[in-house]
């Protein structure tokens, strides 16, 4: 499960309330003039502090006895959530850090990353565009920090369908993609204007129950050419 951040507070009281996981947790809270609260029946408010059994820490808006509006999630894990909340979850907009992974800035929907935004993980990659519950979804563009090549197109739940492989020297594939790799009908386009058509096969090599386990493996078959002379000044 996901985490957000708070500050926590000397809190005495205890009661039952959801944490951001859906399990009913022991808790307490402590509203932001100091007083406590023994029960959070319909409690609205700003400010609040409640801290969960689990060790999950919220701060911030409630309504009608319910996360909603804006606040900050600590997870026990270390995840820390800053943002818009309805109906006890991650809802709007909203910054997400994953602790030892990367951060999300964008939008939320149920608890999910939904709508557009961007994730720049722990390697120095950075995705940009849209997402659907929770996986990257529509138009987007994955960079490599390492290389600066990019990934752009068109992804379903998570993987690129169809779109370009671009280097950071401008050679380019365009065509359909599978497991995030060329698979099919494509062409390769030169910086100098050259192109090359041709097909792209997947394999998974190796045994299945190995210790390296099974490698996708894609093949490149040419086609046509089309090379292009630039015309001469007179």
């Amino acid at each position: 499960t996901q985490s957000t951040w708070g500050d926590a507070s000397l809190s005495v009281s205890v009661a039952t309330k959801m944490s951001e996981n859906g399990d009913e947790q022991t808790f307490t809270l402590t509203l932001d003039d100091g007083t406590v609260k023994t029960s959070m029946d319909h409690y609205t408010g700003r400010g609040a502090t409640a801290t969960y059994a689990n060790g999950d820490i919220y701060k911030g808006s409630f309504v009608d006895g319910k996360r909603d509006g804006k606040g900050e999630y600590i997870h026990a894990n270390g995840h820390v959530y800053q943002g818009s909340f309805h109906d006890n979850q991650k809802h709007g907009k909203g910054k997400m850090t994953y602790k030892d992974q990367g951060v999300y800035h964008g939008y939320f929907q149920a608890g999910l990353r939904h709508g557009e935004g961007s994730f720049k993980y722990q390697n120095g990659d950075i995705y940009s565009g849209g997402w659907k519950n929770g996986k990257k979804h529509g138009k987007g563009t994955y960079v490599y920090g390492d290389t600066n090549g990019q990934l752009v197109g068109d992804w379903v739940e998570g993987k690129l369908l169809s779109g370009k492989w671009i280097f950071s020297n401008g050679t380019q594939f365009v065509g359909k993609f599978e497991n995030n790799k060329p698979k099919g009908r494509g062409v390769w386009v030169f910086p100098n204007g050259n192109q090359v058509e041709g097909d792209y096969s997947q394999q998974l090599v190796g045994e299945e129950d190995s210790e390296e386990g099974q490698k996708l493996e894609i093949s490149w078959k040419s086609g046509a050419s089309t090379h292009l002379t630039p015309l001469k000044a007179n």
